[in-house]
């Protein structure tokens, strides 16, 4: 059994202090035995749960609302002084309660009480009940203080032991940090040495690169100059085979021997004039040109025709002009 006693001043004796003890099995709204005692004097009653549901329905409220309203002022324990107005008449043994508002109060319950025959009896179970409580809640109270100091210590002992994880951890992290300075420091400057490889290597290819073209642009250029040079060349080879052949002619007609052979005597001429109608003895002249044409065979077809043309001319000529005309000139 569940109990609960309260200190309470009713209002028609606000000078006297009374108890209120309120007792139940289950719950409030099951029943509840209520007791009052001003020390001397000691009145009981006993309320059902049909009592609690009569009083729901009288005041217009929901049954648990109207419990609620119950525990707030018989259990709870004492809230503003003038929340809730208790009174009992000693004559009638009536006791009710009020609850105060704003401008109005409204009476929450009331029920009949009877007079104790041996109200000593009453008081001390109610003394031996509130001495129980009191060692019960000093029990706990020093349980409590027991738990209060072993959490101060493991307090304090996770404390002591987080401050020293934190030292430990700021010394690792620096040592960790000089390392770390020291690995950082060596790839940055093996990354430098990379880098700077890197740079002779790209400056290699590309001067590698730049020869190459040069060579190419120089192979270019040769190749250009050999096919001029070669044309000039054949360009200069042909108008010196002409030269030649023009020289060559210009001496045959003006030194050649028939000429100085011709002079000597009038007899010999008249023998050549009677002769140009048989066949021609080979004469030096043309063993001349026999010679001439062999070169010339070696000679372009161009070159060749010219020259051949131009020997005919003159060996012609030779033929159809005296000996006596040659020797006029």
């Amino acid at each position: 059994m569940e109990r609960k006693v309260s200190k309470i001043c009713l209002a028609s004796e606000a000078s006297i202090i009374h108890f209120l003890q309120v007792s139940w099995e289950k719950t409030l709204g099951s029943g509840f035995v209520i007791t009052l005692t001003d020390g001397q004097s000691a009145w009981t009653g006993t309320v059902s749960e049909l009592a609690i549901s009569q009083e729901a329905d009288d005041m217009a409220m929901e049954r648990e609302k109207y419990v609620d309203e119950l525990r707030k002022a018989l259990v709870s324990g004492p809230g503003p002084s003038n929340t809730y107005k208790f009174d009992f008449s000693k004559e009638s043994c009536h006791f009710y309660f009020e609850k105060n508002l704003k401008d109005v109060s409204f009476r929450i319950g009331s029920f009949n009480l009877e007079k104790v025959e041996s109200p000593a009896e009453v008081i001390r179970e109610l003394i031996c009940y509130c001495l129980d409580t009191i060692a019960e809640n000093q029990a706990k109270n020093e349980h409590l203080q027991k738990e209060n100091e072993r959490f101060l210590r493991d307090w304090n002992d996770v404390q002591e032991r987080f401050e020293k994880c934190v030292s430990a951890k700021e010394a690792l992290e620096t040592d960790l940090y000089k390392r770390f300075i020291l690995v950082l420091n060596e790839k940055k400057s093996k990354i430098r040495s990379l880098h700077n490889l890197l740079k002779e290597v790209q400056e290699l290819e590309k001067n590698a690169e730049d020869e190459r073209e040069n060579k190419e642009i120089t192979a270019d250029q040769g190749a250009i100059y050999d096919e001029s040079t070669d044309e000039e060349s054949e360009h200069m080879s042909e108008s010196s085979v002409l030269a030649q052949a023009t020289l060559s002619k210009d001496d045959s007609i003006i030194s050649s021997p028939d000429v100085t052979d011709i002079a000597p005597s009038r007899k010999r001429r008249q023998l050549m004039q009677k002769n140009l109608g048989t066949e021609p003895k080979m004469t030096p002249q043309e063993l001349q040109l026999q010679e001439k044409e062999k070169l010339d065979s070696s000679l372009p077809e161009t070159l060749k025709k010219e020259h051949i043309s131009a020997e005919n001319m003159s060996l012609e000529t030779l033929r159809n002009s005296s000996a006596e005309d040659l020797f006029d000139e």
